[in-house]
């Protein structure tokens, strides 16, 4: 049987197995599909059975969570936690809460950080988890009430060398504040078992920033390599939370103009530069529609959801030089990719999970953009989180500088390691398939060396 046909038969498993879970084959196939050189090469990882066994998590956790709203009313939601692979170290990944998540998202997202955190070249696994708990228009004390019914279960399944939990949409300082509270106050052990938290509590400083700004290093250094710089190019970004918000600001501080943000009622343009302190106003402290922008800056055009062109998002049809899809899954279509190459985009560099569609990604490279792919250029988030692990464990409390110094590193090696790996298997410049032959192979060895776990 060829590399390709144990591929195909793998996935064919996948589907079989995990039937309606599109985004998770989604997840798979590329990673799979891209490793078909490295399985040729190598026959360990066919003869240990590492793609049969790497593609189900160790351990799959969904539970109840019972909380009483403000009118005295029980409800109940479902959560989540997927324990994907501990092969190099604790499992580490967010907790989503929105009204989309299903079994199918978390392992997609529990799939991919996998090879994210691999790539980062720390002694994290992968995880993700999270729940269908809608944030957005409760009062502070139902976000308190459902994330504590949320840790009353949780915890049974976490600790600082076992699993390590983190934000993700709709998860921030505030969510993370309360289910650890109940976590300390459920095992009484004040440990480094969440990461995200408020720095006067042992959090990390630059955590909150680390992912848009990681990502924006990413993008530079897949510039320079082409002899290109991030100064005075023009960037749209889609998104509004913590990802977009300090994509925008890391670009503005390098000299780039970005000139686009987004959330999920319509999207601002505007062509002398997103104000920061008006976004953030909007989004982090008032939690309102970006729709509010344009009425502050009248330069501005604000796009609504519905008058977006068919089959393709308003962000994506603004021309520029460097995109940067941050919102979500899946956001960046055929018809976007179409509507950027015209435009004379020339880098997609995804600090979203999974933002652009495989049919997206093909016809980028196939008309010469580079891409930066999400397992590789938003991987800042997460390695800040190992950080902050660090300083928990040894009790210390790094600068913003130390901390912002060590993600530009270790985005700056993951860029190489991804680069060289490509280089190695004939496809130089694909970091997609650099990206994804790296991090497996770190996991695969590791599970090699630790026998049939």
């Amino acid at each position: 049987m060829s590399a390709k046909e144990y591929v195909a038969e793998v996935l064919e498993y996948v589907k079989e197995s995990s039937p309606g879970q599109s985004e998770f084959y989604q997840a798979a196939t590329e990673v799979f599909e891209s490793l078909v050189p490295l399985l040729e090469e190598d026959d360990r990882y066919r003869e240990h059975g590492i793609l049969e066994r790497i593609v189900t998590p160790e351990r799959s956790i969904i539970f109840r969570v019972t909380w009483v709203d403000d009118s005295g009313r029980i409800r109940s939601n479902l959560g989540y936690r997927v324990q994907f692979n501990s092969a190099i170290g604790p499992y580490k990944g967010g907790l989503r809460f929105h009204p989309t998540v299903n079994l199918g998202i978390v392992k997609f997202l529990g799939f991919e950080q996998i090879y994210k955190n691999a790539l980062t070249g720390l002694p994290i696994g992968g995880g993700k988890g999270g729940s269908n708990f809608d944030p957005k228009g409760k009062s502070d004390k139902e976000i308190m009430a459902f994330c504590q019914a949320f840790m009353s279960e949780l915890f049974h399944h976490m600790g600082q060398t076992r699993d390590v939990p983190a934000g993700d949409i709709g998860v921030g300082a505030k969510e993370i504040g309360y289910m650890f509270g109940e976590y300390k106050r459920l095992t009484m052990r004040f440990e480094g078992a969440m990461t995200g938290k408020q720095i006067i509590w042992g959090g990390s400083l630059a955590r909150k920033e680390a992912t848009g700004y990681g990502s924006v290093y990413f993008a530079e250094n897949i510039l320079k390599h082409y002899g290109l710089e991030i100064k005075g190019k023009i960037c749209t970004v889609s998104g509004a939370g913590n990802v977009a918000i300090y994509t925008i600001e890391k670009l503005k501080k390098m000299g780039a103009l970005p000139v686009t943000c987004s959330d999920s009622k319509g999207t601002i343009y505007h062509p002398r530069g997103v104000d920061l302190n008006t976004l953030k106003a909007i989004k982090e402290v008032g939690r309102e529609s970006l729709e509010k922008y344009a009425h502050i800056h009248k330069d501005a055009t604000y796009i609504p959801l519905h008058q977006y062109p068919e089959g393709g998002h308003a962000v994506w049809n603004i021309p520029c030089d460097v995109a940067f899809p941050s919102a979500t899954q899946n956001e960046l279509t055929l018809v976007d990719a179409k509507n950027l190459v015209n435009n004379g985009c020339i880098l997609v560099n995804e600090g979203a999970n999974m933002p652009s569609t495989p049919e997206a990604i093909a016809y980028l490279k196939a008309n010469g953009v580079y891409f930066g792919p999400a397992k590789a250029a938003n991987a800042g988030g997460v390695a800040v989180s190992q950080l902050e692990m660090a300083q928990n464990a040894s009790m210390q409390s790094w600068s913003f500088t130390e901390v912002d110094s060590r993600l530009f590193e270790i985005m700056k090696n993951i860029f190489n390691t991804a680069m060289n790996t490509s280089r190695e298997f004939g496809e130089e410049g694909d970091l997609l398939m650099g990206a994804n032959i790296a991090g497996f192979r770190r996991v695969a060895n590791a599970m090699i060396d630790q026998g049939a776990v």
